[in-house]
């Protein structure tokens, strides 16, 4: 069977595919993320096992498109502003973590007989941890929004911007490397690097968000613009020696500022998942399974000082800075794992000439040991606590320690109802909630209703109401209602499926309060109500209730049903 798709590169990537479809739904019974089932298909396919790789070019291709869409997607996300609203926390406990990780961890590979830079590099590649792992799992369990979720995703954003400066190094010292002309290299990386960011400022500053707001007008003309700016990015920056990580980064750096930056993740970030595939596919072609055996001892070591000293760290820090030893506790688990960027970087050193292929092997071993183990680590953090609680006194300060952001982050007010459809019925109700102090948060797929919204003085947010990963990014933890004005038929179109897979993702997204859906239609209400609605309004039929009280001073009769015609079909309300 396997000769069979290997016949062709179609039919090689087909066999691929099937098998990370059935490898990654074997991962999703043993809860396990997408990326420990990703390198698994990469060893399997590999030649040290069914020998499924030999499109090498297009592989590649793919990988580096891949590896180019993760990273724009991590610089989309860089928000410094989230480091500032936590304090210093996320600060020290980012880089208290950093530097741990990076000195103790060179000091264990020069223990284990590893040279000098191999140990420099396996160190700075062990401080990496898996920001999509933990927002993941922190959003599963609904704790994203916690205390400690947010001080976690603080010193994430810290480990991404060691990510940035040690890519830009790495290039810049490949590069004096590379040839006789070393510091005239350097130096022209290092031009070419400030041009790059000083086009990125000038691009933020002047073109991003007037840019992406016409182009959201077609949200697939958006998303196609965020690929080809990653692209051309990467292109670049591979161009001028900075590397196509460093050129993905700002790329997702130029578009960070814009109001439409959750939108293009979410959209994004299934494209990313398909790509990471190739480049773990890649990785594991490269990686031959009888000598990952020499690296088992080393491998035993690394693994056990990330998911130990990594938890142990975060934890003393915080402690020292007066965080409850339950807060630190649940946030240093957290980065108990390396991620896909560990890997990434020991191999732009493999490709540097800097360290051998077998510190990619090492690293991998350590990436799918502390991947799989901390992923249970985090689900199950809160009987883990309460098994280690009696032995974590030390980790924290006598009298009442102070959690400093606590006050600030209980106190924050989140938003009562979220409302879906922005047009004249969705902003009428909007209105009318906001005059009466009720905290609203606005959703459309229009970026002019978006923009209509928020000249009103309320907040809104631009993005898909069907999209399970927008869905799973907006704050519905303290909000009560939902509010779905979205029309039922708009120009002969349907959207009842809308409407019901708003439903549907939502409650996945854990959002327990009531739920209201608008209906032009009986037979359209009665199908809503037995997908799980609430409380159903019907605009026209609601407003005709309305019209006969002030008309006559009473109650109105039993509701008669509007025939559809022609016309009304082509009404938006």
């Amino acid at each position: 069977m396997i000769e069979i798709f290997g016949q062709s590169v179609f039919g090689e990537v087909a066999a691929l595919l099937v098998m990370a479809a059935v490898i990654g739904f074997i991962g999703i019974i043993l809860r396990q993320p997408l990326i420990v089932s990703f390198i698994a298909v990469g060893l399997i396919a590999g030649p040290s096992a069914l020998d499924v790789v030999h499109s090498d070019e297009q592989i590649d291709l793919l990988s580096e498109l891949g590896i180019a869409v993760l990273l724009f997607l991590v610089g989309i996300k860089l928000d410094v502003k989230l480091i500032r609203s936590l304090g210093v926390v996320s600060l020290m406990t980012g880089l208290g973590q950093v530097a741990f990780t990076s000195i103790f961890g060179f000091l264990i590979g020069l223990a284990l007989g590893l040279d000098a830079l191999t140990s420099l590099y396996v160190a700075v590649a062990l401080t990496f941890s898996s920001t999509i792992i933990i927002v993941k799992l922190l959003s599963d369990k609904r704790e994203i929004d916690s205390l400690h979720g947010q001080i976690a995703l603080g010193f994430l954003i810290v480990q991404d911007l060691v990510v940035v400066l040690a890519m830009i190094v790495l290039s810049a010292i490949g590069i004096g490397a590379g040839g006789g002309h070393g510091d005239g290299n350097i130096m022209l990386v290092l031009l070419s690097g400030v041009a790059l960011v000083g086009f990125v400022a000038l691009f933020v500053r002047y073109v991003a968000t007037p840019l992406t707001e016409k182009l959201a007008r077609a949200p697939e003309l958006l998303v196609i613009f965020a690929i080809a700016q990653a692209a051309l990015f990467a292109a670049i920056g591979d161009f001028v020696g900075l590397g196509k990580e460093v050129g993905g980064l700002l790329a997702g750096i130029s578009l960070a500022s814009t109001p439409y930056r959750e939108t293009i993740a979410a959209r994004l970030a299934p494209l990313r998942d398909f790509l990471l595939l190739f480049f773990f596919i890649a990785l594991g072609a490269t990686l031959d399974l009888s000598l990952l055996g020499s690296h088992v001892t080393g491998a035993i070591v690394f693994s056990l000082f990330v998911l130990l000293g990594n938890p142990l760290i975060v934890l003393a820090i915080m402690g020292a800075m007066g965080y409850r030893k339950r807060t630190g506790f649940l946030a240093g688990l957290t980065v108990a794992q390396i991620s896909e960027f560990s890997l990434i970087f020991i191999a732009m050193g493999v490709t540097l000439g800097h360290v051998e292929a077998d510190a990619l092997g090492l690293v991998t071993m350590v990436g799918l040991v502390t991947i799989a183990a901390s992923t249970y680590m985090i689900t199950y953090s809160h009987q883990l606590y309460a098994v280690f609680e009696p032995f974590l006194g030390m980790f924290e300060r006598k009298g009442t320690p102070s959690e400093p952001t606590d006050a600030t982050h209980s106190q924050k007010d989140p938003y009562k109802v979220v409302i879906f459809g922005l047009g004249r019925f969705g902003t009428a109700i909007g209105m009318r909630l906001n005059k009466r102090d009720i905290k609203v948060l606005g959703v459309d797929f229009n970026p002019v209703a978006v923009r209509r919204w928020r000249m009103l003085g309320m907040e809104g947010e631009y993005g898909d109401a069907s999209d399970p990963e927008f869905i799973g990014h907006l704050p519905l933890a303290g909000a009560q209602w939902i509010v779905a004005t979205i029309p039922m038929h708009i120009k002969g179109v349907s959207y009842e499926d809308t409407q019901a897979t708003l439903l549907q993702v939502c409650r996945s997204a854990g959002f327990t309060g009531k739920i209201v859906v608008t209906s032009h239609h009986g037979a359209d209400t009665e199908a809503l109500l037995t997908s799980g609605a609430d409380i159903v309004l019907e605009p026209f039929q609601d407003a005709a209730d309305r019209a006969v009280e002030l008309l006559t001073g009473s109650e109105p009769e039993e509701r008669t049903e509007i025939p559809e015609i022609e016309s009304e079909e082509k009404a938006v309300p």
